[in-house]
């Protein structure tokens, strides 16, 4: 129905600016394989609020960008899970530590309040073909192949029935909030280089082609409703008649929200328009009070920090079952102290960046996603309430959250797909904790300055291309000019740990002998300051053999000799200038090293000073 044109929501400086990193990329640096698969949605929708139940009837063009031909297609079925046996069910009640808001809740729904999507009735290109219900799958039988570079028309009816929520989507969460429409609709899975994505729904993660929707809701008067997309008319004809006509452009999905005791509000970050709908309660109205303000603060600092918003809006929605984003929008629970509420809005806000425009398939790479919006969150936090942060670490948590888990002996390497983690822990602390440490440390391999820089320029080549680990990596080793593949391959495809020692220090009259030592398994370039007892600094920069370079060197910091990975030991050896107070590895605590305890080496200040730890 919409072709892919910015002209008509996007800023003519936002398209030129997506327009030019596309064609800078493509052209330097072309993607692998070189396609993005293309869809346009148009849906009619009928909500009837006494059943929780909804009709919907729409086409949907899918063009085959591939260079495969599709003997078959797939649309996921998300509300299917919603229902006593489903594997979303049986998975929440066999793992050793089930998300507390599902547990067995699926199991004990009545039949009343299950989850369901049945499609009636299915054409494509205006034949009928046949259809299976598998569990949270719709797999079709097409009667022909959709040719490389050619369209198809799927043309489908179905009825559905809207869970009571349990996990991120239903009617009456725990505030009151009665409709938060997420994976609500029959939503085409992706085709690409790595084949069909027909994962089942158990809760977790998602990937999606990039699509126009048009979507037109009819629902009983009185009800507000918010969402992805841009709406046709005024919100209060649209309240009052029942008839809501959205609009979206390339977005990988389109997520709405419905309540008759919404208010709405809305503020300007630059040209992008923020909407806020919650319900009103005395004791949380001055939290959603102030969050307009710090919503526009964010919206800027993001934009500057990793790449311009291209939408026109972003709607911020009080429904769902804690925080979870979508394209233009996030459903938040709504009843939080100022600081809570503006935390979680930073937080799904930052992932329109991530999941949003970059949309990583975060099914196989969820770091990719939930790890560096949990970074630049930090990183907006930060900025926003800098006063009570002065001279802390925002990322301090996450390094200690993944220390612990990594000294646990129940991590899992962040390769691993996040439907299948052992444990929900080992899932959440990779994907958030894990993740942001990965772009936080990279400070102590390339620089701050060149591990930011590789942010923007990550963005600007890859917004809207579903990049993977090892575009990220590319970027930034175009950037800082050495190699990174063992940083990648060993944080991301391993639970090794970073674990450097002080061995032995010994000051003599003439000279001074350091020894240091790999106790852990992961290589790191490594830090050294040492610190006389008049005051005087010296600090050192170790690179590693297999960087083949190392990060900028700072004013008073002398470059050493490269470290060789496979040895795990390495001595130093310079003319002696005095008593040493003490000496200190990663002096600034950028690295995720487990055992900080055996860092630093402390003296008592004679003239002839020895530190032995073997």
């Amino acid at each position: 129905m919409f072709r892919f044109m910015f002209s008509s929501i996007l800023s003519k400086e936002m398209a030129l600016w997506i327009f030019l990193a596309a064609f800078l990329h493509g052209s330097v640096n072309a993607q692998y394989p070189g396609y993005q698969q293309r869809a346009e949605y148009s849906m009619d929708i009928t909500l009837d609020t006494a059943l929780h139940q909804y009709h919907g009837r729409m086409e949907v063009v899918l063009q085959n960008n591939s260079s495969e031909n599709l003997n078959r297609a797939f649309f996921h079925l998300f509300y299917n899970a919603f229902q006593p046996g489903s594997m979303m069910d049986i998975r929440s009640r066999t793992i050793e530590d089930p998300d507390s808001r599902v547990g067995d809740r699926i199991g004990n729904l009545p039949e009343e309040e299950w989850g369901w999507i049945q499609v009636e009735s299915l054409l494509v290109n205006g034949k009928p073909v046949s259809y299976e219900h598998d569990g949270t799958i719709l797999d079709v039988a097409l009667n022909a192949p959709i040719r490389a570079g050619k369209k198809a028309t799927f043309s489908m009816e179905w009825k559905a029935q809207v869970p009571r929520i349990i996990r991120r989507g239903g009617w009456m969460n725990d505030e009151g909030v009665e409709y938060s429409m997420t994976q609500w609709y029959p939503k085409l899975c992706e085709f690409d280089h790595d084949g069909w994505h027909t994962d089942p729904y158990i809760g977790r993660e998602f990937h999606g082609i990039w699509s126009d929707y048009e979507v037109n809701i009819s629902c009983p008067s009185g009800y507000l409703i918010g969402g992805t997309g841009v709406l046709a008319g005024s919100i209060e004809d649209a309240r009052d008649s029942g008839k809501w006509h959205f609009t979206a452009e390339n977005v990988i999905d389109f997520a709405w929200a419905a309540d008759q005791e919404y208010v709405h509000t809305s503020t300007l970050a630059g040209d992008v328009t923020i909407h806020f709908l919650h319900q009103p309660n005395e004791d949380y109205d001055e939290a959603w009070d102030a969050l307009p303000e710090y919503a526009a603060k964010a919206m800027a600092f993001l934009s500057d920090l990793v790449g311009p918003y291209p939408y026109p809006q972003y709607t911020i929605i009080q429904g769902g079952d804690g925080g979870m984003e979508y394209p233009m929008a996030t459903l938040i629970t709504g009843e939080r102290s100022n600081r809570s509420l503006i935390g979680v809005t930073i937080h799904e806000m930052a992932h329109s960046w991530f999941q949003a425009l970059l949309a990583t398939n975060e099914s196989l790479y969820e770091y990719m996603d939930e790890g560096m919006a949990s970074y630049v969150t930090s990183l907006c936090m930060n900025h926003l309430f800098a006063e009570a942060m002065s001279g802390k670490d925002p990322h301090r948590s996450s390094y200690s959250s993944y220390i612990s888990q990594a000294l646990s002996g129940k991590e899992e390497a962040l390769i691993t797909h996040a439907d299948h983690y052992q444990t929900n822990r080992a899932y959440g602390v990779g994907a958030y904790s894990k993740g942001q440490v990965l772009m936080a440390q990279l400070a102590a391999v390339m620089g701050k300055d060149s591990r930011d820089k590789g942010l923007k320029s990550y963005f600007a080549q890859w917004a809207f291309k579903h990049p993977g680990p090892n575009d990220l990596k590319r970027v930034m080793e175009t950037e800082c000019g050495f190699e990174l593949d063992w940083y990648f391959q060993y944080f991301i495809n391993t639970t090794h740990t970073i674990d450097y020692a002080i061995e032995h220090v010994a000051l003599g009259p003439d000279s001074t002998v350091i020894e240091l030592a790999r106790i852990g398994n992961m290589p790191m370039p490594q830090d050294l300051t040492i610190t006389y007892i008049n005051g005087d600094q010296a600090h050192y920069h170790i690179p590693l053999v297999m960087m083949r370079g190392h990060r900028d060197l700072q004013e008073d910091e002398t470059l050493l000799d490269d470290w060789a990975w496979t040895n795990p030991r390495y001595t130093l050896v310079f003319p002696s200038v005095g008593p040493i107070e003490s000496v200190v590895l990663d002096p600034n605590r950028l690295a995720a090293d487990v055992d900080r305890s055996n860092n630093t080496a402390s003296f008592e200040g004679n003239l002839l000073q020895e530190f032995n730890r073997k």
